[in-house]
């Protein structure tokens, strides 16, 4: 399973590409926050392009015109490293808008190298269509899904995976888990993949770390990859048992 670390770290520069050039690990740069993106080109084992939807949506902004996204794409993807680049989003938009972007960007110079998001608040009959026609597929929690691991989330996220995956449990597409690298959902779905900003943001955190301080932000951004990149995903998906309740699953 790849981990995907987001960007920018933050930082001094020299830290920052330590740790990029450190281990087997793959970031994620988001479209509009690029300074990061030449050590990671240079450095990472691999690389992702995220369109930058979440962030204009968390600030109610809207995003208009995806032809410099685009760009920015065509521009790196013939990078060794890289391996795809988001399909831009509506997070809070129709299914209709979101199937028009589908289409645009398969049909821009660089179709080739995208990856669609479907939306938790989203129908299931799209998320199989987005599944028979493209080799990977991304999951965003958005809606009243917002929440992972809340116990609406668990439930929509079984329903999904009833969808994705056969009767063995075997994905039909390869799955990206957005904002999942939470060990305890990692350890539950067969992601091919998935991204968090955790150690971009909580290596800034001293409390999260109790008593126990690591002292320069170099080392905490080294203790929070090294716990996440731990965790791997299952193969296949086994759904909830009648004695395994999704309250259970939030403890675990």
């Amino acid at each position: 399973m790849r981990h995907y670390h987001g960007t920018p770290l933050g930082g001094t520069r020299d830290s920052v590409a330590r740790f990029i050039a450190t281990g087997n690990r793959h970031f994620l740069v988001p479209f509009g926050r690029e300074e990061d993106l030449p050590i990671v080109a240079e450095a990472s084992t691999g690389f992702c392009l995220d369109n930058g939807a979440f962030s204009a949506w968390k600030t109610g902004k809207t995003i208009a015109d995806w032809a410099s996204y685009h760009a920015w794409v065509e521009a790196w993807c013939r990078n060794p490293r890289f391996d795809f680049a988001f399909i831009p989003d509506v997070i809070d938009g129709t299914e209709e808008e979101n199937d028009r972007l589908v289409e645009e960007f398969r049909c821009s110079a660089v179709g080739r190298f995208g990856v669609p998001v479907w939306h938790l608040n989203e129908s299931l009959q799209r998320l199989e269509k987005l599944a028979e026609e493209w080799s990977v597929v991304a999951l965003g929690s958005s809606g009243q899904y917002s929440k992972p691991r809340s116990e609406i989330w668990n439930r929509r996220m079984s329903d999904a995976m009833s969808v994705l995956c056969d009767e063995h449990g075997m994905p039909r597409a390869k799955l990206h888990g957005l904002r999942m690298l939470d060990p305890a959902i990692v350890a539950r779905y067969p992601f091919h993949s998935a991204d968090s900003t955790n150690v971009a943001q909580n290596s800034q955190l001293l409390a999260r770390f109790g008593m126990y301080k690591p002292p320069t932000q170099a080392q905490r951004r080294e203790v929070i990859a090294s716990r996440i990149e731990a965790t791997r995903s299952p193969s296949v998906w086994t759904p909830v048992t009648e004695t395994q309740t999704l309250f259970e699953l939030e403890a675990e």
